[in-house]
């Protein structure tokens, strides 16, 4: 039997490639919309069975507000997160936040809905690599783990960390132009100098990275209030 359900991600073709795709499905699709930061508005209007919770940045501070918002106001939606790998941090933070489940973006269809009838019917929707994995990580932390986010931050001058910013934020070219008051020829460029250093070949790993290794609460911390995100 199809699930009622809402697709949220911050990448709004993400989110309606993976809606279409579920229709197809045979599932009920009541909402493709982002960003992430609207969806409780959203999920508490609508009330699906289960909202798909797409981010590219779940160790990020306030990445899953959203998900605490539905739960307290509509305690009956089954929320399952569709993320990168995540750091022990960004799994905690997601179920210490009420999310019934944990599936990696690159996850096939049928993994995605394995996830949505586990968390319709109450059980816990995450591979149990994925929690071996983060467990592992908070009981034999790896030595130095602030090192390699570090190493990183190093690397980049001050404009592509801003760049990165925005890009975690899921701004696309345009938007990252308009920002920063550069041409979207040189927001091009700055893009993919970024994920040139951190060897890289997507947006969506640079970000993944920078929230993995801490690069980005680092930035933030050493960088004057408002020097990073300036438009």
């Amino acid at each position: 039997m199809g699930v009622r359900l809402m697709v949220v991600d911050d990448h709004r073709l993400l989110a309606e490639a993976l809606a279409s795709a579920l229709k197809l499905r045979g599932h009920r699709v009541l909402a493709a919309a982002a960003p992430t930061a609207g969806a409780a508005d959203l999920v508490v209007s609508r009330a699906p069975e289960v909202c798909l919770f797409g981010t590219a940045a779940p160790a990020a501070p306030g990445a899953f507000d959203p998900i605490a918002r539905i739960g307290r106001e509509r305690p009956q939606v089954a929320v399952v997160v569709l993320g990168p790998v995540p750091s022990p941090r960004g799994i905690a933070a997601a179920f210490a936040a009420g999310a019934a489940g944990y599936v990696r973006h690159d996850e096939r269809i049928e993994g995605v809905e394995r996830a949505m009838a586990k968390a319709r019917a109450g059980e816990a929707a995450v591979a149990p690599q994925l929690l071996r994995g983060a467990f592992t990580e908070l009981l034999h932390p790896p030595a130095g783990p602030d090192d390699e986010g570090q190493r990183l931050l190093r690397m980049l001058t001050p404009r592509e960390v801003e760049v990165l910013v925005r890009v975690t934020e899921g701004d696309d070219t345009r938007l990252i132009a308009a920002g920063m008051g550069i041409a979207p020829s040189t927001a091009r460029t700055h893009v993919q100098r970024v994920l040139m250093k951190l060897g890289v070949g997507s947006r969506l790993e640079a970000a993944a990275l920078a929230a993995r290794t801490g690069l980005l609460d680092r930035a933030v911390a050493g960088t004057p209030s408002g020097a990073v995100r300036t438009g």
